[in-house]
This record gives structure tokens, C-alpha cells and sequence, in this order.
């Protein structure tokens, strides 16, 4: 017997009697593995109390919005002559496996991915798979909860703050505003608007994607219009962030600097987020027009309610199935040994404070400067340093920076300098893989990242790489699995990145540049172990 159909197409009659046995093996199966995904839980908490996550609390509630409209819509259908709940017991698994995985390197959005799984799981579990196949959409919504690692956040941060800058100012010259575009820096001759991460339109981003994956599936009408009507979601929302940005722009240039900042700032957001569901309603209905038979607004979405109510009872009569007591007994299980099992202690490391660095080094005498407070806020690092050297011997200075981070696995990381530096306006000339020889150092021949960046006429020479529990890396994806691997086998996730700038002078070959950098690089390096343990 189904567990929410008793009889073939037709609605379970109305009864005020519970199933207890039913009930209980439902919850047991729900509540059983909430050990394992504790971590997964808090950290969503954590990220839906920032601006650009803040939708998140509500995404559950849709998802079971639209759960609830297929259900209904399932009682017209045929009840299948058997029910396989194995390949939901088997998901139920998958996610839990997933999930024990992420608590053992540290890493609760693994954890959080895995509930979806799980989510997944229990509803083929209860239903079968022969009816909960059917129920896909509800489950993938629920993607809209998760945020997304962190190093492709700050990536998608940095990549739509340059596209709102560009198209902000074209906005601002069709407005016949005098402007100019540094890098993220919009420079209005008395004014200077910087374009931040806030301004970057990842905080409508997500929530209008949640609205249009929404709408696509209430949307009465073909196929196609539903991939338009979700595809156009991203490109709107960053051309309407764009439009904020000129609007902002022009009340600045005429009435000052205040328009950008306090009430006004946050409801020209919150008219822009309106805005945009508006338009896609309007593209909804642009659509319909385009159709031989086009239906009114009220008809072309179809948002309804009814019924619910009685949807929602059936849980109290549900019957207990073989895979249901299996899947719940397993959960149990698995969150009980892993409540029970002891943490395995961090691995902690001694290091000195960049705060100790020698400002003297063998004749480079250094100048230690402080990142300004909302750089270092986003930098996230434990600790870093960032000095200026310079040497009467030499044709230019040498800038050493170097960001420490103990944990790279529960929500900070390492930024890469070839996503941050466009946004300072410096546009990066060449980049590619580069061997040194620090023998005698102590690191003997290594690559660096080395590129050439240039602003108007300035141009720099850059070296950096991922200083990783003793590897020297230049590629941050790999530098990022490897924290993985380490986390597992040695129970470290430290890390820090390291980098070398020096001008290059109007009168000097880039030849001379690295020659530079490399004499100092090698006063630098045989002292670095005692601030970047290896």
C-alpha cells in the first residue's frame, strides 16, 4: 500500500485517526542523522544572516509549496502496482557518506550540499521511486539555500563588480555625466564612487534566481518560454544593478557625495530588486503574446492554494514500509556513531606573528604599512604583512605581501591576486608559470605566477604563489584540493599566500625587474619558515 494513497486515484477519505507506528518511524528517519549534518545546519544559519544569502530561510518554504501542488496533482494519477523505496534508502546513504566526508576535512558546505541529497532520499524513501522521481523540481530548488564556496563567490563578486562598473558608467555617459572608470573605481572629478562587493548585484542575484526557477515552474505555457523566462534572470539583474549604479552616480554629481550612502542607497536596492520581478512578469506576459492563445496574467501563472490543508493531514496516516523502517534504522545508526565518535583534534601549528618580521634585511630596510579596514575585512586572512622595502643599491622598491590563514576550510580562504588586481584598475598584461632558483634558500628551484600588470603608464612586476604546509603552488583550484587531502590525512588546512611587486622603471628591461625581485626574494625566503610553518 502507498504510503499517502489508499485507494487507486482516488483521495484518502478523511479520518482523524493517526498512525502513530507511521509517525514514529517518520521522524526517527528525519531526525536520526542530525548529527552528521549539525555542522551543515549552523553554517546555513550563519550565511542567511548576511544580505547576499538572506533568502535562504524562505527557499524550504517554497520548495514545500511546490511539493505540495505536485501532490495534489498526483491523486489523478494511476497508483503504481509496486513501490521500489531501495534506491531512496541507497541516496539516504550516499548523502550521509557525503556528509561524514565533509565534518572529517572541516567543510560544512559539503555537509550542507549533502542535505539535498538527503532531502532527496527521504522523499523516495516514503513515496517510492516509481512516484517520487516525479517530485525532482522541489528538491533542486532547495539549491538556492546553499551559498557557494568560497573561492567562486569572491571570483563571481569581483567578475560582476567590474561588468556593473562598465556598464554603470556607459549609463552615466548616455546621461551625459563626465566619468571615468579605474578598475571598479568610478571617478566623477570631485566624487569617486567605488563599486563594492554590496554593489556587485549578488544580492539580488540569488534571490531573483530562486524567483525565476519559480516562475518557469508556474508559468502556464511551452517549454522554451520557461528556459527564457529562468536564462533571463542573471543578465537582468546585472543590468538593472548597473542602472542603480548610473542612478547613483547622477544624484552624486549633482547633490553630492550623501546619495550614495544611508536609506537612499538601500531603497534604490530594494526598488531595483522590485523592479526586476516586475519586468519578468512583464516578459511572462510578453511571451503569452507571442503564443496563438495568449491567456491573461492571472492565468499564466498559476499560483494556487487550495487544498493543502488536506495534503499536509496525510502525513498522519502514513503507513510504515519495509524501507522506511530500514532507512530510519540506518540513520539512526549512522548519527549515533557519529555523535559518539570522538573529534579528532585539529592539529595546531607555532608560528610567529608577521607583526615580528624584520624590517631590516641585510640592507633592505622595510616599511610596514596597514591594509585599509574594509580591504582587510574582506581579505579574511589570521594574519598578514604587507611592507615596502627598499635598498639604496637598487633602482626601485620591493613590496612583500603575504596573507596567513590557519584554516582554509570553514569559510575563509585565500583570495588569488589575478581575480583581485582588476579591481584596483590594473589590468594584467601577461601571466604564466615561472621557475626561480632560491637555492641556498632553503626552497631550492620552485614556480611562481609571474605577470606583468600595467595602469596607464605604470607597469609592475609580480610574482606569487600558495605557500601550502610546504608546497609551493600556482594554481588555486589545485592549491584548494589540496587543502582537502590535507585536512583528511594530516589534519591541517593552513596556508597562506605570498607575493613580490617591484616597479618597473621607465628606463629598465623586465630582465632587470626579476633580477630584483630575486636578490630580494633570497633575503626574504630562509626567514619565511618561521611565519609559514611547513
Amino acid at each position: 500500500m502507498s504510503s499517502f494513497t489508499t485507494v487507486e486515484g482516488s483521495p484518502p477519505p478523511l479520518s482523524r485517526e493517526i498512525n502513530l507506528s507511521g509517525l514514529f518511524w517518520l521522524a526517527l528517519l528525519v531526525l536520526g542523522p542530525l548529527p552528521v549534518f549539525w555542522s551543515g545546519i549552523t553554517m546555513l544559519l550563519s550565511a542567511w544572516s548576511t544580505p547576499e544569502y538572506s533568502q535562504g530561510p524562505i527557499i524550504p518554504l517554497i520548495s514545500l509549496y511546490l511539493f505540495l501542488r505536485e501532490l495534489r496533482r498526483d491523486r489523478a494519477l494511476p497508483r503504481p502496482a509496486r513501490l521500489n523505496r531501495w534506491p531512496g534508502v541507497a541516496l539516504i546513504l550516499l548523502a550521509l557518506a557525503i556528509a561524514i566526508f565533509g565534518n572529517l576535512v572541516h567543510i560544512p558546505d559539503v555537509v550542507a550540499y549533502a542535505i539535498i541529497l538527503w532531502v532527496g532520499g527521504v522523499m523516495l524513501t516514503v513515496m517510492g521511486w516509481e512516484r517520487g522521481r516525479r517530485h525532482w523540481a522541489p528538491v533542486l530548488h532547495l539549491v538556492f539555500m546553499l551559498p557557494l564556496p568560497q573561492f567562486v563567490f569572491w571570483k563571481m563578486t569581483i567578475f560582476l563588480q567590474l561588468v556593473s562598473s562598465e556598464l554603470g558608467v556607459w549609463f552615466l555617459q548616455l546621461f551625459g555625466v563626465p566619468v571615468y572608470l579605474e578598475g571598479n573605481v568610478i571617478d566623477l572629478g570631485v566624487y569617486k564612487l567605488q563599486v563594492a562587493e554590496a554593489c556587485s548585484g549578488l544580492r539580488y542575484l540569488f534571490p531573483i534566481l530562486s524567483f525565476s526557477y519559480l516562475f518557469a515552474i508556474l508559468y502556464r505555457g511551452p517549454m522554451w518560454h520557461k528556459a527564457v523566462l529562468l536564462l533571463s534572470a542573471a543578465p537582468l539583474t546585472v543590468l538593472m544593478n548597473s542602472i542603480r549604479i548610473a542612478i547613483i552616480g547622477v544624484l552624486v554629481n549633482r547633490y553630492g557625495i550623501e546619495q550614495a550612502e544611508g536609506f537612499l542607497h538601500f531603497f534604490q536596492g530594494w526598488v531595483i530588486f522590485i523592479a526586476c520581478i516586475v519586468i519578468l512578469f512583464g516578459l511572462a506576459l510578453l511571451l503569452q503574446g507571442l503564443t496563438k492563445d495568449p491567456r491573461p496574467l492571472a492565468e499564466t501563472i498559476d499560483l494556487d492554494f487550495e487544498g493543502f490543508g488536506g495534503e499536509i493531514a496525510r502525513l498522519k496516516r502514513i503507513t510504515p514500509s519495509a524501507g522506511m523502517i530500514a532507512g530510519a534504522l540506518l540513520s539512526l545508526a549512522v548519527g549515533a556513531g557519529f555523535a559518539l565518535t570522538p573529534e579528532r583534534p585539529a592539529v595546531s601549528v607555532t608560528r610567529d606573528s608577521f607583526a615580528l618580521f624584520p624590517r631590516d634585511l641585510g640592507g633592505w630596510q622595510g616599511y610596514h604599512y596597514p591594509l585599509e579596514a574594509d580591504v582587510e575585512r574582506v581579505l579574511g586572512a589570521d594574519d598578514y604583512i604587507n611592507a615596502s622595502y627598499q635598498n639604496p643599491a637598487e633602482a626601485a622598491y620591493v613590496n612583500f605581501f603575504s596573507a596567513f590563514y590557519a584554516k582554509q576550510t570553514e569559510g575563509s580562504g585565500i583570495h588569488s591576486p589575478q581575480v583581485c588586481l582588476p579591481v584596483g584598475g590594473w589590468e594584467v598584461f601577461s601571466l604564466e608559470p615561472y621557475e626561480v632558483d632560491m637555492t641556498g634558500t632553503g626552497f631550492g628551484r620552485f614556480k611562481v605566477n609571474r605577470s606583468v600588470i600595467q595602469k596607464g603608464l605604470s607597469k609592475q612586476l609580480v610574482y606569487y604563489w600558495f605557500e601550502q604546509r610546504g608546497r609551493r603552488m600556482t594554481n588555486d583550484y589545485l592549491a584548494k584540493a589540496v587543502v582537502v587531502y590535507d585536512s583528511l590525512t594530516r589534519g591541517r588546512t593552513d596556508g597562506a599566500l605570498v607575493r613580490f611587486v617591484t616597479p618597473i622603471a621607465e628606463n629598465e628591461s623586465e630582465a632587470e625587474a626579476d633580477a630584483r625581485l630575486q636578490r630580494f626574494m633570497r633575503k626574504v625566503l630562509p626567514r619565511l619558515p618561521r611565519f609559514i610553518p611547513e
